[in-house]
């Protein structure tokens, strides 16, 4: 079994829902052992106008070799309601599974990287992934010190809501 770690984000619909059918799916497909830092609002990236996301990571464990694993990833985001061919390269998305790592594996394929090729320069996914693995060394920089150096403006952790909410 190999640990992973996975990004999610989203800025369409009901984004706090759309959060959660991702971490059910991951937790009961790719995924086992699954645990999530909290949930953060963040400013939009990219050059295209949207509103605010959602973003969170997880961890777990998976049987699944990488290229499987994205394909299963795949999968979620498209039940989901995600169509890639109909939306922007950085613009608004209902859900968006990235892997950020996976063991110590390095992998640069055209279509797929290990570590994730920007997982170092985006507070986004740094400030979530710091929360369940600031320890994490990532081409040799800890998740920690990569955080320090990108700072958290713009970021904000959003309280957790009681089960009935």
């Amino acid at each position: 079994m190999a640990e992973v770690f996975v990004a999610l984000g989203t800025n369409l619909g009901d984004r706090a829902a759309n959060l959660a059918r991702a971490r059910a799916a991951l937790a009961a497909g790719p995924l086992q052992s699954l645990a999530a830092s909290s949930v953060y609002e963040t400013e939009p990236w990219g050059p295209v106008p949207q509103g605010p996301y959602l973003n969170q990571a997880v961890r777990g464990t998976t049987a699944l070799a990488p290229r499987a694993l994205l394909a299963a990833l795949a999968k979620i985001e498209t039940e989901l309601g995600r169509n890639r061919k109909q939306e922007m390269r950085f613009g608004p998305r209902v859900i968006d599974l990235d892997i950020l790592l996976y063991d110590d594996l390095e992998l640069m394929e055209p279509d797929l990287e290990i570590p994730h090729p920007r997982l170092l320069e985006r507070a986004f996914v740094l400030v979530p992934l710091a929360e369940i693995a600031a320890d994490r060394v990532v081409h040799g920089i800890s998740v920690r010190d990569a955080l320090a150096r990108t700072g958290t403006k713009g970021i904000r952790r959003l309280e957790p809501q009681p089960p009935d909410a």
